[in-house]
């Protein structure tokens, strides 16, 4: 477009209050900044631009009515811009989706000049960009047109930067990805740690809250686990303060090991794969200047938990419940369906010596008496998404748990029958963050399935093993009649079984010959993952495929060749495992679900 400056959301100078939302970054095209403030204006986000000539300026900011999904009423994530002090518009107040929303038309000088972007509500305005243009042509809608508006705009290089070769890559920093980053590393090789996010941990991120669950230190190999031990936070809980997670250990852990070279918020965007089908590079984008780096490696492991590096380069992936004819399980569906386990975006209430006012929203969820949940505290079981697809509605899905939350709380502060209860509350954090269960899995040489678990079949290559019962996630059958289709609180169905070692063939891709995984979008089936999903076990995974790694790297083979030839030398390393002894043991809470219990102090 000809004459026309654009500026980035995440590139500006001054955030004020609002936040950097990278997590739908292949979605939306980049990081908007979000206004979370839990129903309080934030302060306002500023920068300079510079006109590179005189004249009238169109003014457009890509932005989106977040709450229209589900509400007529007027949106409360609407904000103001201000161009040299002067009014161009509200903006947020149109269209459901992504798009350009257009704006006041600018006299501007050649030159500098400022801008504001100013918060109304503190619920959840967000734009992603602003757009000066002296075209009479509205910008194109659409990802593509976007990607290319910023790439003719924004002069950034043609070729990413190299940023090394590496024995051994791993994507994603969850403690799946953390744990058999460090696993390789503490046994000689030289490795890569991919995160998307600035901070580590995952789900158990001060991001997110979600406590560990599952057993360390049993099964066939006992010594694994002693590694995810050393950083791993000493309090339980979930939707805790931040300190709990203690994010600050977490990169200590990583920070610790020489032979790993960690680039934090860089989300993998693009994938070489050789005509042998091995992964040789990887491209990966900086979520805040849009920079771009090639990372080279003769391994690589998807730890991402949707299974991105994966469908990057080609392999086969899975998402929802098999038919029952799929794998022969007797719980399966008789159809194949999408559902999945859902979401949860948690929260907590707080207490103050004085009232403390929240607004009567009436863009929410139409609640009474009987559907309010009467809690301080939002935990695993406010659940979204399981109708919904987990990639594709990822930002809506988010939103929905957001909008709930703040539904049910506007009712406890200003209907609910003993509201006076709540007179001095205040909502001390929602999480913005979606915390995930289940998306894609990835198919592996070897697909776990829930008679193995039932029948407790051991396969020669049993690895870490899973402690968590086969625990399913379905709708609440109450909340569905209240609000069918649009449930958001879960039950759990539990299945008992007990300790079961994970065959390695589960961590490698049955396509791409030197690609591994660990977390919850390793080789198993919908069911299956019900246990292999908590945390305590995808560290070991990890752990496992750390040492496979390594085993790789010495041997000059690939990880099905583990299996086949230096399956005694894996567990031998698996039986010694990585992680000291010599420090404090604190994972001795939160061992084992067998009551599936909705509580608050979970």
């Amino acid at each position: 477009m000809k004459s026309s400056i654009l500026l980035p959301a995440s590139l500006f100078a001054d955030f004020g209050g609002w936040s950097a939302d990278s997590q739908f970054f292949d979605l939306i095209g980049s990081t908007p900044l979000l206004a979370h403030g839990l129903g309080v204006a934030v302060a306002d986000a500023k920068t300079l631009f510079t006109a590179p000539e005189q004249g009238e300026y169109t003014l457009y900011v890509r932005t989106r009515n977040w709450t229209a999904y589900w509400s007529e009423a007027k949106t409360p994530g609407i904000f103001e811009v201000f161009v040299d002090g002067q009014s161009a518009g509200l903006f947020g107040n149109e269209k459901s989706e992504w798009h350009w929303q257009r704006g006041a038309k600018i006299a501007l000088a050649q030159g500098e000049h400022t801008v504001v972007v100013r918060d109304i509500t503190g619920f959840d305005g967000r734009f992603d960009a602003l757009l000066f243009t002296r075209s009479d042509k509205a910008p194109e809608e659409g990802l593509e047109a976007y990607r290319n508006l910023r790439k003719s705009l924004l002069g950034l290089p043609l070729s990413p930067k190299r940023a090394g070769s590496y024995d051994f890559v791993v994507v994603g920093g969850g403690v799946a990805g953390m744990c058999a980053a460090i696993a390789a590393a503490r046994t000689g090789t030289r490795v890569a740690l991919i995160q998307d996010r600035k901070v580590l941990g995952g789900n158990n991120s001060s991001e997110i809250r979600v406590g560990l669950g599952g057993r360390l230190n049993i099964g066939l190999y006992p010594s694994l686990g002693y590694l995810l031990n050393e950083f791993a936070p000493v309090t339980k809980g979930n939707a805790r303060t931040a300190d709990v997670y203690e994010d600050e250990k977490k990169l200590a852990a990583v920070m610790a090991e020489k032979r790993i070279t960690l680039f934090m918020g860089y989300r993998v965007t693009d994938v070489t794969v050789s005509d042998e089908g091995k992964i040789t590079s990887v491209v990966a984008t900086d979520v805040i200047d849009h920079s771009r780096i090639r990372v080279s490696g003769r391994l690589f492991a998807d730890c991402t938990g949707d299974a991105n590096l994966a469908v990057l380069a080609g392999a086969e992936t899975h998402m929802g419940r098999e038919a029952k004819s799929e794998y022969g399980e007797a719980s399966a569906p008789d159809v194949a369906d999408t559902m999945t386990m859902g979401a949860s975006l948690q929260w907590y209430c707080l207490e103050d010596s004085v009232a403390r006012p929240f607004p009567d929203i009436d863009w929410g969820l139409k609640l009474d008496e009987q559907s309010v949940q009467v809690v301080r505290r939002g935990q695993w079981y406010w659940e979204v998404g399981m109708r919904d697809d987990q990639i594709v509605d990822a930002e809506r899905i988010r939103d929905y748990g957001m909008y709930v939350a703040y539904s049910n709380w506007a009712y406890l502060k200003n209907h609910y029958s003993k509201k006076e209860e709540y007179e001095n509350s205040y909502l001390g954090w929602v999480s913005s963050v979606a915390g995930k269960r289940e998306s894609r899995r990835i198919m592996g040489e070897f697909v776990l399935r829930e008679q193995d678990l039932k029948s407790n079949v051991i396969y020669e290559d049993g690895s870490a093993s899973t402690s968590w019962y086969i625990d399913q996630h379905y709708p609440d059958p109450e909340n569905s009649l209240r609000f069918p289709g649009r449930e958001y609180l879960s039950c759990g169905h539990l299945d008992p079984m007990g300790f079961y070692p994970i065959p390695y063939r589960c961590f490698y891709s049955k396509d791409i010959g030197n690609m591994f995984m660990a977390g919850r979008d390793i080789s198993v089936s919908h069911i299956a993952l019900g246990t292999v999903r908590v945390m305590r076990t995808t560290a070991m995974m990890g752990e496992v495929v750390g040492m496979a790694a390594t085993l790789c790297r010495r041997n000059k083979c690939l990880p099905r060749d583990i299996y086949y030839s230096h399956l005694d030398a894996l567990k031998d390393m698996m039986r010694r495992g990585v992680g000291r002894t010599d420090v404090p043991y604190t994972q001795v809470y939160t061992l084992i679900d067998t009551t599936a219990a909705r509580s608050e102090e979970c």
